[in-house]
């Protein structure tokens, strides 16, 4: 028997494997998706197909078309961008509501363990794509833990809905860097700006935690630009979203 919670279930895969075509640019933006072909592709049925495309449309990466259905979305460079800004001013209100309410001495070590992860990584001349991901899991990780400093349920719900925006999460565009001579050299500075925000939290020092953060958001802002100049279509095949 087929129950409500099984479709649930695997309109979440189905929502996740979509994702994963998207972003892989096996379904070109502007594209329209064909329900039939996806039932066959993923092996589920339409009901969790539709709950998966509708889902998709909430996170931005579909649009609804007017006489029914969906289209992948494209971006301008601008929607992207802004979604990044926005993304760092949330996550400054963020730090500085940590630095002012003060947080517990064992959030604040997990964070310092994290970054000392962050540090090992970084301490290789030169990273490889195994590397690469090493850093993104951990900044991450780095990043949620600073979120759920700040005491408040409403800003790290806004902020999970800020990052969930296409290209607009902390390691969004952390791959394009790869290829680049000075990728390591990029790191190393988010890397201090990690140190420096979490310094101004435990010092209590709220404004200079928000304008770290925001400042922090101008390394993917910067990326964000080389890899539409750059055309980085190879290491990052999403990027032909955005036009």
């Amino acid at each position: 028997m087929y129950t409500a919670d099984a479709d649930s279930s695997q309109a979440v895969k189905a929502q996740l494997r979509l994702r994963e075509l998207i972003l892989a640019g096996e379904l070109p933006g502007g594209e329209r998706i064909a329900e039939l072909a996806l039932v066959e592709r993923l092996g589920v049925s339409r009901t969790p197909i539709r709950a998966a495309l509708a889902r998709l449309e909430h996170e931005g990466l579909l649009q609804a078309l007017p006489g029914g259905g969906y289209a992948v979305r494209v971006f301008s460079e601008r929607d992207v961008a802004d979604a990044i800004e926005l993304r760092g001013t949330v996550e400054g209100v963020a730090a500085r509501l940590a630095a002012e309410r003060g947080v517990d001495a064992s959030a604040l070590a997990a964070a310092r363990e994290c970054l000392d992860a962050v540090d090992k990584v970084l301490a290789r001349r030169s990273l490889t794509d195994a590397d690469f991901s090493r850093y993104v899991e951990l900044n991450e990780r780095f990043h949620s833990l600073m979120w759920s400093m700040c005491g408040s349920a409403v800003i790290e719900r806004e902020i999970e809905r800020v990052v969930s925006l296409p290209f607009a999460s902390p390691s969004g565009f952390v791959v394009v860097q790869s290829n680049s001579p000075r990728a390591r050299d990029m790191l190393v500075v988010a890397q201090d700006q990690h140190r420096q925000v979490l310094d101004a939290i435990e010092r209590r020092e709220g404004t200079r935690a928000e304008s770290i953060m925001r400042e922090h958001a101008r390394i993917a802002q910067r990326n964000l630009r080389e890899a539409v100049r750059g055309q980085q279509h190879e290491r990052m095949p999403a990027v032909r979203l955005i036009r």
